[in-house]
């Protein structure tokens, strides 16, 4: 191969080279960034707040507050036979008995009110009348009260407020077991109550 050819060759492969580089795969097209989601988003849910108890009911809860504050079981009970209907316990005994009993076995029924008139409250229509309902878990039926039904944040309630044996008696049918009170629309105090779990 003559000299000319070698260098018309080399020059034609030079070119080639070339080409092939300019010609390579272009880079992808980037993507738009992503919008930042705005700040509410990522927030947890909100829970939605309970229905509004009416000036009589509110007025129940004050009063009852008041009394269990004082942790004594007379005025408790006092307020309770004011009530012609008031339930406190299954067995029919008289409202301060059941509950000294329930005291003796180191279980404080003061306490107690106190603890379920912190938690949330539904709102629940009874024949013509609107109960509240505390805990909101209580006036769930049984099958609406399946852990697996609840949210998450309820399932962890519901385990705070009635224990192991609690949720196993839910899963075996029964309503809500644990400590519960309703007062009516127009204020009348109409139980406070522990379903047994055995």
């Amino acid at each position: 191969m003559t000299k000319g050819c070698q260098t018309a060759g080399g020059l034609a492969a030079l070119l080639l080279v070339g080409l092939i580089v300019s010609c390579g795969p272009s880079e992808a097209p980037v993507p738009p960034p992503r919008p930042i989601p705005d700040d509410s988003l990522l927030e947890p849910p909100e829970t939605p707040e309970p229905p509004q108890l009416t000036t009589a009911a509110l007025n129940t809860v004050e009063e009852l507050r008041s009394i269990a504050t004082r942790g004594m079981l007379r005025p408790l009970s006092r307020r309770a036979e004011r009530e012609p209907d008031f339930t406190s316990n299954f067995g029919g005994d008289r409202h301060f008995a059941h509950w000294d009993l329930m005291r003796r076995i180191g279980v404080d029924p003061n306490a107690k009110l106190l603890e379920v008139l912190d938690e949330p409250h539904a709102a629940a229509q009874v024949g013509d009348e609107v109960w509240f309902i505390w805990p909101d878990l209580a006036a769930l039926k049984p099958d609406e009260l399946l852990p697996e039904k609840l949210s998450f944040r309820d399932r962890a309630r519901l385990l705070t407020l009635v224990g192991e044996e609690g949720v196993q008696a839910v899963r075996d049918g029964k309503g809500y077991p644990g400590f519960r009170t309703a007062i009516s629309e127009d204020g009348q105090w109409l139980y406070f109550v522990h379903e047994p779990t055995q």
